[in-house]
Order: structure tokens, then sequence, then C-alpha cells
């Protein structure tokens, strides 16, 4: 995880984006998982044989499908704030054409939540997915934990102008990321035997390949270049 790094996020979170382009991250990142995310997390709940892990994931799934929990709406349609706080035309959510290497990292994820049992589904989705660099610092309190600056410095929010309000999914996460991933990790380390241990890494790295060229793509169609 704390290879999941992208060249590309310094210029995303500095302004560096031309604001004509910007739809192109928020279409490809909707369409690739974020609007199905709640269904990924279902395939690895389904797979599931064990109890504590099950209750676990449908907490999850509860969430991310409802905002029951939490937020009070479903985690995609909060994302969708995003857009609409930019004015961006909505009905382009509803027409996303993935790029190649889009395609290739939802192919990805299809694969191992749907197709190699539980524990590599769990682990894309709820580590991988939901996870960032920072990983470690969900283990161990002397690393560094993901970083939650103000609201105010949210790169969306000072280089763009997107109203505070917007920023309804970023709330959401704050309040419930810390049990999510007190669970995820609870999940892997406590409950996914031993035998699974090399799938898991290597549905992890596979992942993290095909993340890293379809972040490549976006950055590419958006402008950006090393």
């Amino acid at each position: 995880m704390e290879r999941k790094t992208h060249w590309a996020w310094k210029l995303f979170g500095s302004g560096g984006v031309p604001r004509e382009l910007l739809h192109v991250h928020f279409e490809q990142e909707y369409a690739t998982y974020v609007r199905d995310f709640p269904v990924l997390v279902g395939w690895a709940y389904v797979q599931c044989p064990i109890a504590a892990v099950r209750r676990d994931l449908a907490e999850n799934l509860y969430e991310e499908e409802t905002g029951g929990i939490i937020a009070g709406r479903p985690h995609p349609e909060l994302f969708l704030e995003y857009p609409r706080g930019l004015g961006m035309d909505l009905a382009r959510f509803e027409r996303i054409e993935l790029g190649p290497a889009a395609r290739a990292f939802r192919a990805t994820l299809d694969l191992h939540t749907r197709q190699r049992g539980w524990a590599q589904a769990t682990a894309v989705t709820t580590i991988f997915l939901e996870g960032t660099d920072h990983e470690r610092g969900e283990l161990d309190p002397d690393s560094p934990k993901r970083p939650a600056p103000p609201l105010e410095e949210h790169p969306l929010v000072k280089h763009y102008n997107l109203p505070l309000d917007a920023l309804a999914l970023t709330k959401a996460h704050r309040k419930v990321e810390g049990s999510h991933r007190a669970a995820a990790w609870r999940i892997v380390l406590d409950h996914v035997p031993a035998t699974d241990h090399a799938g898991v890494l290597a549905a992890m790295e596979a992942t993290l390949a095909a993340w890293l060229a379809y972040r490549d793509e976006v950055a590419s169609v958006c402008g950006l270049s090393r």
C-alpha cells in the first residue's frame, strides 16, 4: 500500500489540471469503481463463510450503499456532489466511456472480487480501494496516519472554488474511515487463512499495477506529464 502513490497527485492537489479537463478524473473514477463500490464489497460478503467477517463487511456495505450509519445518503451519490459543486453537467456521468487502461483496471477489480474468493475480494476492496499509502499508520501508532487537513485547504476548494458543502463525501469518509480501516485490517490479519496469503498478495500486486496504468492514462488525458 505504501506504493499506492502516483506522480500526478501533486499536480491534481495543486490545481495543475485545467478546469475544463477536471471532469475526466471524476468520470473515470466514478465509472471504474466509485459507482459500483457497494457491489464490489457485496461480492466479498456473499463469498465469505466466516460470520464475523460478514458482519464487518455488511456494516461497510450498508454505509456505502445507503449512508445510513453516518452520511445519510449513498456514497456514490455523495461523490457526485464534487462535479455538481464545480458546475459540471451530471448527465455526462450517465454515459461515461472508459479509457483502455481504465477498462483494464475495472476488469482487474472484477476478476479479483468475483472470481478469486472472498479473501482477495476483501483485500482489493477494503484495503486497496478504500486505503491509502498511509495504511501503516492504521496499525502502528508511531507511523503517520492519513492526512486530514482543514476542509478549507481541500484542493478542490482551494484551487477550483468548490463550495464547502459539496465535500459531503469527504466529511463522511473522515467520520467512518477509522472504523472501516480497523475492520479491514482485522479481517485480513485475523481471518484470511495462510493458504490464501500468496493469492491475496498477487491480487494486490495486480490491482496496484492496473491502478498505476489507469492513473497514467487519466493524467495524460488531463494534459499532465512528469
